[in-house]
């Protein structure tokens, strides 16, 4: 059972469309995994839709006049087309390991997975200032060594397991990590994950700190 979900603030920010694109994402797809978080989604949403229609500015009547007119206006005075196309999954293979991407992945390219030890990683191609986005892969017994965050780290869990000092997580969890936290990801049967993260990751023990002063070129 999903046990960690985006906050209730991170919701309504989802549902004014005022997220990063990267964080936008991981959200989207908890929704499809977390039938809790859409339930509060849909919540949102029909609140935010009785507060645009019950403004006081104009009568009912005028308001409705209105915001058809500017609807209509605005769709006869564009020349665009929406691209209308079957959403078929997509699958990728990552060590030997099958995983169908989640929908809202679906059409986002990644790169190619880059492989350190039991890690690997695949940067998701989203413009989105300082933050970067990947796909990250944990092969069976593997590890994060210590870390903490010098920003934040937003780990998605799209399959498989892992745990660390704080408890285990399944498929859906989503936490959301920064300096107050620092963790061990450890996975016994391997895990693929989505991540956010805003700057370098800062380890703090054995020979995983020689990667610290160069943590910002490779986060």
């Amino acid at each position: 059972m999903i046990k960690h979900h985006p906050s209730d603030a991170l919701l309504a920010q989802y549902c004014n469309a005022s997220l990063a694109s990267s964080i936008s994402v991981a959200v989207a797809i908890h929704l499809d995994m977390c039938s809790c978080c859409k339930d509060k989604v849909k919540h949102i949403e029909a609140q935010n839709a009785d507060a645009i229609f019950t403004q006081s500015d104009l009568s009912i009547d005028e308001e409705l006049s209105v915001d058809a007119m500017s609807l209509f206006d605005a769709i006869t005075a564009s020349d665009d087309v929406d691209d209308v196309y079957k959403m078929t999954p997509q699958t990728i293979l990552v060590n030997q390991q099958s995983y169908q991407l989640p929908r809202a992945l679906a059409r986002i390219p990644h790169g190619k997975f880059m492989q350190m030890g039991k890690l690997s990683r695949s940067r998701i191609s989203l413009e989105d200032g300082s933050l970067r986005s990947s796909l990250l892969h944990i092969d069976a017994g593997g590890e994060i060594p210590e870390h903490t965050h010098t920003g934040f780290e937003l780990t998605l869990l799209l399959d498989g397991e892992f745990g660390d000092e704080d408890g285990d997580y399944v498929a859906g969890d989503f936490m959301w990590l920064d300096g107050r936290h620092q963790h061990t990801p450890t996975t016994k049967e391997g895990c693929l994950c989505y991540t956010v993260v805003s700057s370098a990751l800062h380890f703090n023990k054995g020979l995983s700190k020689l990667l610290n002063p160069i943590g910002n070129l490779i986060y």
